[in-house]
């Protein structure tokens, strides 16, 4: 259980990073990911969590 809030805790942190020190350039990108299609925002889920499992491996 300490393990998934420290990992819920560091998720936090690490999203909070961009609209603290850029909240201009949050915005320019969330425009941008709205304009793109379902297929898309689906491969790049998936990519993103493909990437998060094998870094997830590498590191246990």
């Amino acid at each position: 259980m300490q393990d998934l809030l420290t990992a819920i805790a560091l998720l936090l942190v690490i999203e909070g990073i961009l609209p603290f020190l850029s909240p201009r350039a949050l915005r320019k990108t969330l425009f941008t990911i709205v304009q793109n299609n379902d297929r898309t925002l689906r491969l790049t889920g998936a990519s993103s969590m493909v990437a998060g499992l094998l870094l997830l491996y590498l590191v246990r």
